[in-house]
């Protein structure tokens, strides 16, 4: 009998963990594609840095767009950071949701604070997302 409950318990707990799963994955693809402009980025101003030539050296054009590289770097690095955060909290909302199940402890309030911290840290992340999408395609609209 009390395996039975054990067993019902963790099946439960697997039920309840699937949504942020799900989550996890999105996110996780989400962090791919980030990683990718990053290094795309990176990339991009190394060809433009050409080696060690001075500050002289480079005209006022390719100085430009190195300081939007480096704009959307940073804001990508925000993004990655943000997304990395929000799937630490959603593997902390799986957790939680098992150590619940477990102990006799209330943990809704627990849960949803993660699972608000989450989403919060998502929101930002494609907030920066966006932006740095936005300068990406500036010079296609008309300049930076």
């Amino acid at each position: 009998m009390i395996t039975e409950l054990a067993v019902t318990t963790i099946a439960h707990a697997i039920q309840l963990a699937v949504a942020p799963v799900f989550l996890l994955t999105g996110v996780a693809a989400i962090l791919s594609v980030l990683t990718n402009r990053l290094g795309r980025i990176i990339d991009r101003s190394r060809f433009l840095q050409g080696g060690s030539l001075s500050a002289v050296e480079i005209n006022q054009a390719i100085q430009a767009e190195l300081k939007s590289l480096r704009r959307r770097a940073h804001l990508i690095h925000w993004a990655i950071g943000l997304c990395t955060t929000c799937l630490l909290l959603i593997c902390s909302v799986v957790a939680v949701l098992f150590l619940g199940s477990f102990f006799a402890l209330n943990m809704a309030v627990v849960i949803a604070s993660l699972f608000i911290a989450a989403m919060l840290c998502l929101i930002m992340a494609l907030l920066n997302f966006i932006c740095e999408i936005y300068l990406a395609t500036a010079h296609v609209r008309g300049g930076l």
